[in-house]
């Protein structure tokens, strides 16, 4: 297994632009194109983090469709990974659209996706683990235990009283609230 990494080992940043056969009736484009094109720059950044060409997306945890992408528009995403664990990985992918005419770059959604790097037989493999550098990418590597944990609690593959990280996010807002 590799030495620990950094996110920025497997940053993807994908550029296109909405043309009209990828826009719904509103000439936006289509929600599904996006999430495909969100799913392929995540695949590329766990390839990246697991030095393997076989990974495999296990799930999509949450995706925000906060601002419509109109045809014509440049859309830029940037794909890495927040937290390694055994054999998974999770991956924010940040979806931004430049308007050509204006050069405004707006934010426009986000997705978190997790991933599996696998073996020839499709059995998990072990990973590197990843050390965060920034601010965001510290919180979003401890925001990854606690979106593991209340997936593996809502899954029940965990007990919740062994949700550590999620008893600890509610015990500060209980101490809060007083």
């Amino acid at each position: 297994m590799d030495k620990v990494k950094t996110p920025n080992d497997s940053l993807t940043i994908m550029t296109n632009i909405v043309l009209p056969n990828e826009t719904n009736y509103l000439n936006n484009l289509f929600g599904g194109e996006l999430l495909s094109r969100m799913d392929k720059a995540c695949s590329i950044s766990a390839r990246r983090h697991a030095h393997t060409h076989r990974v495999v997306t296990a799930s999509v945890n949450q995706v925000s469709f906060e601002v419509p992408i109109p045809v014509g528009s440049i859309v830029k995403i940037e794909a890495k990974v927040t937290r390694a664990f055994n054999s998974s990985m999770e991956i924010i992918s940040d979806v931004w659209l430049e308007d050509p005419s204006t050069g405004q770059i707006i934010k426009t959604n986000q997705g978190i996706y997790t991933f599996v790097a696998v073996d020839a037989n499709n059995k998990p493999i072990p990973i590197p683990k990843i050390v965060p550098q920034s601010q965001e990418e510290k919180d979003r590597y401890d925001a990854a235990l606690r979106r593991k944990q209340l997936s593996l609690v809502i899954a029940k593959r965990m007990d919740p009283q062994d949700a550590t990280e999620l008893k600890a996010l509610f015990a500060q807002k209980e101490e809060g609230s007083n």
